[in-house]
């Protein structure tokens, strides 16, 4: 059974950081691509940041790109989202979800956890 579990979201002022954990319960956690995305109140789920199965390749959002950093520890079946210079506008609800493909839209991924939510204060 494949479980997805998010940590490490908060609260924090404009300017600061955060790093969220996603805790994979999957039986070969190195063949699934990881990705993460976000949904913010009254809109639509949207892509953030997404690895290969090995990390050696990685997309962003453009609206993240240069802030946020995406990676994964194969040995402790975990991925990871840096995020540095929050915005208000990053405030959302964080998922980590899982693919065996790789891609940056939603229907690509097979696999969620329930989020965890970091808000931005200005």
């Amino acid at each position: 059974q494949v479980q997805l579990v998010e940590s490490g979201g908060g609260s924090v002022q404009a300017g600061g950081s955060l790093r969220l954990s996603c805790a994979a319960s999957i039986r070969t956690f190195s063949r699934y691509a990881m990705g993460w995305f976000r949904q913010a109140p009254g809109k639509e789920r949207e892509f953030v940041a997404a690895t290969n199965w090995s990390g050696g390749s990685t997309a962003y959002a453009d609206s993240v790109k240069g802030r946020f950093t995406i990676s994964r520890d194969n040995v402790k079946n975990t991925v990871y989202l840096q995020m540095n210079s929050l915005k208000p506008e990053d405030t959302a609800v964080y998922y980590c979800a899982a693919t065996l493909g790789f891609g940056v839209v939603t229907t690509e991924y097979d696999y969620w956890g329930q989020g965890t939510q970091v808000t931005v204060s200005s």
